[in-house]
């Protein structure tokens, strides 16, 4: 009933508030987007369109996590809490990036190593509270195949640290085009709520509905054509709240069925950057990340987030169907 209320609450808030207080307030800020000058050029008609728009979400997750989660917060377990908390911190410094760009009215913000820094130290810090909080295991399952890793504690924690800075930052780059990170996102939340609903792990599943409510509300404001960007505020928040997620029921693997978009997305960027530099200017996609090879296909940004989001959507039922004999 908690993980139903928390999503309720939070497509209600992020709503209400997006409409009446975030989205004007932006507005008058100007806080509008810089568009790539590298993008496709039919982009440049979005520059102005008010970005930050993460907090619209941020917003009603936090509301739902502290109204709908006050139960588990009365019997001890701060789960819910802690990942939310993580998230915002990746939620934080994507809004210093997105301060930064609005203020300079140019698409750069916080520098590259200043980014991989904090974010870096932010997710040792969250491993170490899991631990602690005896959360995770030094043991990864691999999905589908019924396979164990057991590591040693310093290398499951370097080995970790790493893959949740490469995950928020896989779902950075794909939050390219009008609702498509929400999108893609939302059967990774209901991935989430399912799993933690099977297992009894209530407060994950609290936060995990409080994700699924509030990209549902906000895709009213993102979905093509976009009335609001989440911006760096909310992909990094977002990309807090999926790692952080797998981390909690102690399934880091996980990420990579139900992240599988996110992954194609930040390959397809890595494989264009090496093949160009190897090839001293030739490349493998039109444009990458790979969403826009599709457009400069003549896919229409409606078709790009439908087909992908169909894609997240069968990898994390299958993902769900692997994890159910566990």
């Amino acid at each position: 009933m908690e993980i139903i209320i928390a999503c309720v609450l939070s497509f209600a808030v992020t709503a209400v508030l997006g409409r009446w207080v975030i989205l004007p307030a932006l507005r008058r800020l100007k806080a509008g987007q810089e568009i790539r000058e590298v993008g496709p050029r039919w982009h440049a008609s979005k520059a102005g369109t008010p970005t930050m728009g993460g907090l619209m979400f941020i917003t009603g997750i936090a509301a739902a996590v502290f109204l709908a989660g006050w139960r588990g917060m009365a019997a001890g377990d701060l789960t819910h809490f802690y990942l939310f908390l993580f998230a915002s911190v990746f939620g934080v410094i994507g809004f210093l990036d997105d301060f930064e760009k609005v203020k300079r009215h140019q698409n750069l913000g916080l520098t590259a190593i200043q980014k991989f820094l904090l974010q870096l130290a932010a997710a040792i810090l969250f491993l170490m509270l899991m631990r602690l909080e005896g959360h995770v295991t030094p043991h990864l399952y691999v999905p589908f195949l019924n396979v164990d890793l057991s590591l040693s504690w310093p290398v499951y924690m370097v080995f970790s640290a790493f893959v949740i800075v490469g995950a928020v930052n896989a779902v950075n780059i794909t939050d390219g085009l009008d609702g498509l990170a929400a999108s893609v996102s939302v059967p990774v939340a209901l991935f989430y709520v399912t799993a933690a609903a099977w297992w009894g792990v209530t407060q994950v599943g609290v936060f995990a509905g409080a994700v699924l409510g509030g990209l549902l509300a906000f895709l009213l404001f993102n979905a093509h054509p976009a009335k609001v960007f989440m911006g760096d505020t909310g992909s990094l928040f977002l990309g807090g709240a999926v790692a952080g997620m797998a981390f909690a029921i102690d399934l880091p693997l996980i990420l990579v069925p139900v992240g599988i978009v996110y992954i194609i997305e930040t390959l397809s960027d890595i494989l264009q950057v090496t093949y160009f530099k190897v090839t001293h200017g030739k490349r493998i996609f039109k444009m990458a990340p790979i969403h826009h090879h599709f457009e400069m296909c003549g896919w229409s940004e409606v078709k790009i987030v439908t087909v992908f989001t169909a894609v997240s959507a069968v990898f994390c039922a299958l993902a769900l169907m692997g994890i159910m004999t566990l």
